[in-house]
């Protein structure tokens, strides 16, 4: 019974480990139907790579199945879940099919998925917004939905949010907002919504995640016209947006609550936020 119940809760987590035991090799659910022994008993004598260019290679071969240096486990490959046919629901690594069987997306998905769509759908043109659970995003969003704002005349259908969040906490960076409560946020607005779950041992970049998003929104019959931000002032990451996503995707950033000046703004968000009824509490002041 103990040796079942850690296969199964194995297989909740891509890359939960269960301690060895003897006679019981490690083991773990990564994309697999079960769980595979590959013999491995000590972690920390592989050598670590990424595995997105394990998984890559394995792919030119035409391999169905690669080992993940990580944790000795064997891992299937785009192949194999195209050769299935259909996603099987379980939030594999490796997913072709933007884990559209997954029934909890934000706890399970390791690829870039939808996972709202509002009541209304989806405006054929659409703008996404990174949206990181805090109080940038929240009033880019609404800088773009008065008037004269991007999305004043077409409304909230116009825009999807986009967030990323750590794979294995499922916690967006810096903002310390688990996934969980970003869907909550999403539910109560109603707008799109895709997730992006960032692999601190996958070789892909943040900006190829960005690119794989993108597809998700454009898989999901809207054109996408511009990317917006919310950053406010700090010239180094509006750079390199512009460079890196803006000219790397081929996409138009916007920055809807951006100032040239620091804090020359400041005062016209706050008046926005506390507009804006949303309950609001103050961690620290600058004096």
């Amino acid at each position: 019974q103990w040796r079942l119940r850690r296969a199964r809760d194995a297989m909740e987590t891509l890359a939960e480990v269960v301690p060895n035991e003897p006679n019981m090799g490690t083991f773990v659910k990564a994309g697999l139907a079960g769980c595979t022994d590959t013999g491995v008993q000590d972690i920390e004598d592989l050598d670590i790579e990424d595995f997105d260019d394990l998984h890559k290679s394995a792919c030119e071969r035409g391999e169905k199945l690669y080992t993940d240096p990580s944790t000795g486990y064997v891992v299937m490959t785009k192949l194999n879940h195209l050769a299935r046919g259909k996603c099987c629901g379980s939030g594999c690594r490796h997913c072709p099919y933007s884990h559209v069987n997954v029934k909890d997306k934000v706890k399970k998905i390791q690829n870039p998925a939808l996972l709202h769509v509002p009541a209304s759908g989806f405006a054929s043109e659409v703008t996404v917004l990174m949206w990181s659970g805090g109080k940038d995003s929240f009033l880019a969003l609404r800088a773009m939905l008065k008037p004269g704002g991007r999305l004043h005349e077409i409304g909230p259908s116009g825009v999807i949010l986009l967030t990323t969040f750590d794979s294995s906490t499922r916690v967006v960076a810096h903002q310390d907002v688990s996934a969980r409560e970003v869907e909550r946020q999403v539910k109560h607005l109603d707008v799109g919504w895709v997730g992006v779950p960032l692999h601190r041992n996958g070789g892909a970049g943040y900006v190829s995640r960005l690119k794989d998003a993108l597809d998700v929104v454009r898989n999901a019959g809207c054109e996408v016209t511009g990317l917006a931000c919310g950053d406010l002032h700090l010239e180094h990451i509006r750079s390199w947006r512009e460079d890196a996503v803006g000219k790397g995707l081929g996409i138009p950033c916007c920055y809807p609550v951006w100032s040239d000046v620091a804090g020359g703004n400041y005062s016209e968000l706050a008046l926005d936020l506390e507009k804006s009824g949303v309950p609001c509490l103050v961690t620290a002041v600058t004096e």
